[in-house]
């Protein structure tokens, strides 16, 4: 049987990942993919906790995982209302913000409440860190240009609190000190913020905003043209979120979002994938540099985080731009798990104090 204390469950929209690690080893790592088929029999999105949940422990079961040796659970987190960074339990309120889609609906809603119910069965607590909804913009920011729209701080919190914090670490300077652009490009879509002594005063909103397009996000889109758009009857409002959110970017422009693909085709001197390639980096690097601006031109260093700076070329076309703002350090990987499971050690060290969400 293999000793285990923390579980990670960390659910997307056509999967379930769930992990196990015994400190911050990880010792299990699983990603259960759900099909078109099996997910269309849900109705509401919260109708597949159970399901879901029900999956979860039996892989445990078929892996030999002693879940009485458990400690906690942590989930991934979801659209909740704008709190500050730390770790969170997870109670009654939350549950019923996830639930309802306080700030929108979507997979990563389920984790909190999974991790909830897992953990109730194991007699446990169950918590998350770091929720997408991690607000600590500057009020200046968040001023779009009519009073209506007010720019929202959805990004990818976690994955931006763990790289600064480790890039801290490895300078031997507290997070606290420094000022720092991170650049995370995620599976979906694009967060660059601008972290000042530890806070991110500006960051674009990934979720459904603005800011570059990514591999499956349109990002910012030419205003009138998406007006008109809307109201053109060819689309619902439900298709148009749909090619802004999911079917946008690499996935409008090349028709897949599969990286190694897209890596094969630059190889190879496919001219479209090339120039879409060359554009991502181009607003990448944009967006960067504007940041240069909101830290009043005080950078200590640039995070580049993600997956797609594997790629050399990628990486030297975001660089040659970029490095005269400020050294760069890279970390091409995603590792959330990584961050959630450390966050959780935090938690039973009592490392760190235990926020309520309300």
């Amino acid at each position: 049987m293999i000793s285990a204390k923390i579980l990670i469950v960390y659910p997307a929209i056509e999967s379930t990942y769930l992990a196990v690690y015994r400190s911050t080893d990880l010792i299990f790592l699983k990603n259960i993919k759900h099909t078109a088929e099996e997910l269309d029999r849900f109705g509401d999105l919260m109708e597949q906790v159970e399901w879901r949940k029900d999956i979860i422990m039996k892989v445990l079961e078929e892996n030999d995982i002693n879940i009485e040796l458990i400690e906690l659970v942590m989930g991934r987190s979801g659209l909740l209302k704008p709190v500050k960074s730390g770790v969170y339990k997870i109670n009654e309120r939350m549950l019923e913000d996830l639930r309802i889609g306080v700030q929108g609906v979507h997979a990563t809603n389920l984790g909190g409440v999974i991790a909830f119910e897992i953990a109730k069965d194991l007699g446990k607590k169950a918590y998350m860190a770091d929720p997408v909804v991690v607000d600590e913009m500057e009020e200046i920011a968040k001023v779009t240009g009519h009073p209506e729209f007010k720019r929202r701080s959805i990004f990818h919190a976690l994955s931006h609190k763990h790289f600064a914090r480790k890039y801290a670490k490895s300078i031997n300077k507290p997070y606290e000190e420094l000022n720092l652009i991170v650049c995370h490009v995620g599976t979906a879509g694009i967060s660059i913020g601008a972290h000042k002594k530890g806070k991110v005063i500006d960051v674009n909103n990934s979720f459904d905003g603005d800011g570059p397009f990514g591999i499956q996000r349109s990002g910012t889109l030419p205003m009138g043209e998406l007006v008109k758009m809307c109201f053109s009857g060819k689309y619902t409002e439900e298709e148009v979120f749909r090619m802004i959110t999911k079917e946008g970017g690499y996935t409008a422009y090349l028709g897949t979002s599969n990286l190694d693909e897209i890596d094969k085709k630059v190889l190879s001197g496919d001219e479209t994938t090339l120039f879409i390639s060359n554009a991502l980096s181009y607003q990448v690097s944009k967006e960067i540099g504007s940041l240069y601006t909101a830290l009043e031109c005080e950078v200590d260093a640039i995070l580049l985080t993600g997956n797609i700076f594997n790629s050399e070329r990628f990486l030297e076309n975001v660089s040659r731009r970029v490095n005269k703002v400020a050294p760069i350090a890279l970390y091409p990987s995603q590792n959330d798990f990584d961050a959630m499971a450390l966050n959780g050690l935090r938690v039973i060290k009592n490392e760190v104090e235990v926020l309520e969400y309300k």
